[in-house]
């Protein structure tokens, strides 16, 4: 059965950074899109960022230019590398592994939380 266990979260001020990391495990990791999602207070949940197993990226708007997804097929690890944060980035970010025909894990979330 697939997990996937995120870290990396935390308090930060505008214009910080931070790197959340997913690790997984029992799945064969090079398979998988690979995606970090978040949900905001109030707000409904958003995709962030896409790593397909051909380490093709995308992002949403929002984000592009600030956050970086990056993966290690080594490490079993998906990054989200995150800078010039804002406050508007403050949400629990979830990472995801789907290939597809219902194989879908989620991880439990990390709280980011982007504040002065």
């Amino acid at each position: 059965q697939g997990q996937l266990v995120e870290s990396g979260g935390g308090l930060v001020q505008p214009g910080g950074s931070l790197r959340l990391s997913c690790a997984a495990s029992g799945i064969f990791f090079s398979s998988y899109t690979m995606a970090w999602y978040r949900q905001g207070p109030g707000k409904e949940r958003e995709l962030v960022a896409t790593s397909t197993s051909s380490n093709t990226a995308t992002y949403t708007d929002s984000v592009k230019g600030r956050f970086t997804i990056s993966r290690d097929s080594a490490k079993n690890t998906v990054y989200l590398q995150m800078n010039s944060l804002k406050p508007e980035d403050t949400a629990v970010y979830r990472c995801n592994a789907n290939r597809g025909f219902g194989n879908i894990y989620w991880g439990q979330g990390t709280q980011v939380t982007v504040s002065s």
